[in-house]
């Protein structure tokens, strides 16, 4: 399914610059031809088929490979060749091409990221890719600035395309080939029986002393309190503490669980379970020893921590995390995906923590991913309404579908990790 190409409203050059103006100039006037030409030649190999305007078709692929057309080639040239990766999604939110699957499309592309640009341009990339803004690192200054800009979007947007739960985070379903086409109901019990795993592997039950990092919309908070265990829960969104709150109090729970505005830094006290789901990847890889050592110092002696964290390889996190991307700019300022032997090799050097066990669940996310595209797109008219405009919504089309693109490739994972003190201090 794909949004209709659009014609960018000059009206709205303040709320859309990057996308409502071609840039121009010295430097777009030098790479966008060797843009050009790196994307042919990156395409001719691939299993991908390349419409332009005048109907011609190249790429690598055959008559059933995924189709990318290409409306407006020289506007797709400058947006990639002045900015790289966050030109290409630029150009997808300006309308300069568009994929009749782009899920599909941006797989292809994913799933050989490592080889789509040749080496010595890559050891150059220091020098034409953008760096991250000060004002976007988690200090303790800028993080809740930077949470804002996602979950404080509106709760009636993500009330859109999440489940009853309002869960965002990957599901675990029972059988990935019944996740195709699941009800409601369906979608709601394969996030509960993530949920459950984790608290389960945290030990949460009666009398537990919970701490939860990251609240969401409260769903994990009230079925740790439903287990009879007590929750302090910290979030630095104020939309989400609202409806987290509103839906512990619906739940009659409200004497069993606290929902605080507060940086997990800031946390003071001790806890049988510290449970974080899909939050790790809003640290920023500079905060990544603050945040296992802020869980070290919390949890009680014998507790266990349970974190849902999305991964990326070792040696991608490596080349990439002073990079500045698409999805930095658009949907998580500040944010990075840390690597299975990163979150290992911060613990073992900077806490009494061990990794006890972990879970891979990484095609269990791209249905998730699928589902939640499905429901948005079904209701784009609805998002209009609420003050998300055209522009907006390819935008969340393209997050959502380069994110499937990511775990279907395989470049991406979610992991379910179990940390407990195999060394007791």
């Amino acid at each position: 399914m794909t949004i209709t190409t659009l014609a960018i409203d000059p009206s709205e050059l303040d709320r859309w610059p990057g996308v409502v103006t071609v840039p121009r100039g010295v430097k777009v006037r030098i790479a966008a031809p060797v843009a050009r030409a790196l994307f042919h030649k990156a395409v001719a190999r691939l299993p991908l088929r390349v419409q332009m305007p005048n109907g011609e078709i190249s790429g690598g692929g055959g008559v059933n490979a995924p189709l990318m057309v290409i409306h407006r080639p020289e506007d797709f040239a400058a947006r990639v060749g002045d900015s790289g990766l966050i030109g290409f999604g630029e150009s997808y939110m300006a309308g300069d091409w568009e994929a009749p699957d782009l899920t599909a499309v941006l797989e292809v592309f994913a799933s050989r990221v490592a080889t789509l640009i040749p080496d010595f341009l890559q050891r150059l990339r220091g020098l034409y890719i953008p760096k991250q803004p000060r004002s976007e690192r988690n200090s303790t200054q800028n993080t809740r600035s930077n949470i804002s800009r996602h979950y404080d979007l509106s709760n009636e947007l993500f009330e859109l395309f999440l489940d009853d739960t309002m869960t965002y985070s990957s599901a675990l379903f029972e059988d990935l080939s019944t996740g195709k086409r699941l009800s409601g109901d369906g979608f709601a019990a394969a996030q509960h029986r993530k949920i459950d795993r984790l608290l389960d592997g945290a030990g949460v039950g009666p009398g537990s002393r919970v701490l939860e990092i990251g609240t969401g919309w409260g769903e994990l908070a009230i079925r740790a309190a439903q287990r009879g265990a007590t929750v302090r829960s910290v979030t630095l969104s104020v939309e989400q503490q609202e409806l987290a709150a509103k839906r512990i109090s619906a739940a009659g729970l409200a004497d069993r669980v606290q929902v605080d505005l507060l940086d997990y830094r800031q946390v003071e006290g001790e806890y049988d379970a510290v449970v974080s789901v899909e939050m790790i990847e809003a640290v920023g890889h500079q905060y990544w020893g603050s945040y296992f050592q802020t869980i070290d110092s919390l949890l009680a002696p014998g507790g266990r921590a349970a974190i849902q964290a999305i991964t990326m390889p070792h040696d991608r996190m490596l080349a990439t995390r002073n990079t500045y991307t698409w999805v930095h700019k658009y949907i998580f300022p500040g944010g990075f995906l840390p690597s299975v032997r990163a979150i290992e090799d911060v613990t073992e050097r900077l806490t009494t923590l061990r990794v006890r066990e972990r879970m891979s669940m990484g095609d269990h996310y791209a249905q998730t991913l699928r589902l939640w595209d499905e429901s948005f797109m079904a209701r784009t008219a609805e998002a209009e309404a609420l003050g998300f405009d055209a522009v907006f919504a390819r935008m969340w089309h393209f997050y959502l579908c380069y994110s499937e693109a990511g775990f279907r490739s395989g470049y991406l994972d979610v992991q379910q990790v179990i940390l407990d003190r195999r060394n007791p201090r």
